[in-house]
């Protein structure tokens, strides 16, 4: 992993911010085995992982009186890695590459069970789009010309992983090619992509900034694809709003996947009830950060079926939402 490529985006925690959030510090005194500074593993710029993440390490780190940092990672599949080992403190991933990290079979480490990487909030879905410039004429799935050139995002993202499969799935022949989203979508609108297929939060940024520069077609799933593609894969059925984008008059059907910040298991307890207890008890201030965060909420903890808990995150769940978190599934209790 090279992670010394990575694009570091720190954000130091000012005299302001400490005097703003010293009655919460004071409510977390406790600060054993506390780090002096945390990073956060996203994704590439331009997509939702990126701004979300970076987003909540500013909050954090604000709120608690540390030195937080969002890191431009490779997405869900790099995070488990990065936070498995302790290089990241925290991360995000979707449930899909988070049941193949834990299964060792996550491609950046082949046969390593990535066990070290526990849940800790749930975040939002992820739903899986595809977007064309109107001047193809694609207008749906089935119109995707053979050999077509299909941006899936970064390599080893959830996008990465699972958006070829699907297209394979529904007969579709294509060119694969990754980079950043933002990237991606300067290649669709130079005409160097026909497609581009991102599974991110929506809006996802680079979406938004190509509609306002050009036409494109938002492409749904018709009912038989979705059907399909939901008996075939770990995703849930998912409508995009029509208020995501202008493009979009009415719902567009597609499919989607859960995401969750993650922590290293081997955290303070303390420290992480501490950084749930900031990003999950006011929702408002998490969807300035983005729209997304609407769906981060304490009711959304059981959508996490396949990773442990971190006890801090466990314990803020059941003191807080109600959570009847079997202790086998709490990292440390069995």
């Amino acid at each position: 992993m090279k992670t010394n490529a990575f694009a570091k985006f720190t954000v130091v925690a000012t005299a302001t911010a400490l005097t703003t959030g010293m009655a919460f510090a004071e409510a977390h005194a406790d600060r054993e085995g506390w780090p002096e500074s945390f990073t956060v593993g996203t994704a590439s710029q331009g997509g939702t992982y990126f701004a979300y993440g970076s987003g909540w390490a500013n909050l954090v780190a604000e709120e608690l009186g540390l030195s937080g940092s969002g890191e431009v990672t490779g997405g869900p599949m790099q995070n488990m890695a990065l936070v498995h080992t302790g290089e990241a403190q925290f991360g995000m991933t979707t449930m899909g590459p988070a049941a193949e990290s834990l299964a060792g079979t996550n491609p950046i480490a082949p046969g390593l069970q990535m066990t070290n990487a526990c849940a800790m909030f749930p975040m939002y879905q992820t739903p899986f789009s595809i977007t064309a410039l109107s001047s193809s004429g694609i207008t749906s799935v089935s119109e995707i010309p053979e050999g077509a050139r299909i941006g899936f995002g970064p390599a080893g993202s959830t996008s990465d992983t699972y958006f070829p499969r699907m297209m394979e799935e529904l007969g579709v022949v294509f060119e694969r090619r990754n980079g950043g989203w933002s990237d991606l979508g300067g290649q669709l609108q130079d005409g160097l992509l026909d497609v581009i297929a991102f599974a991110a939060g929506v809006p996802v940024p680079a979406v938004s900034q190509l509609e306002v520069q050009t036409d494109i077609n938002i492409i749904e799933f018709t009912e038989e694809e979705q059907a399909q593609i939901l008996e075939a894969f770990p995703v849930s059925q998912f409508d995009i709003a029509p208020s995501t984008y202008t493009t979009l008059e009415e719902p567009a059907r597609s499919v989607s996947m859960w995401n969750f910040a993650i922590a290293n298991c081997d955290l303070p307890e303390s420290f992480v009830y501490a950084v749930v207890d900031i990003v999950m008890s006011d929702n408002e201030r998490m969807v300035n950060v983005h729209r997304a965060a609407a769906s981060t909420l304490p009711e959304n903890w059981d959508r996490n079926t396949v990773m442990m808990w971190h006890p801090g995150a466990a314990r803020w769940f059941e003191e807080n939402a109600g959570a009847d978190i079997p202790d086998d599934m709490i990292h440390g209790d069995m």
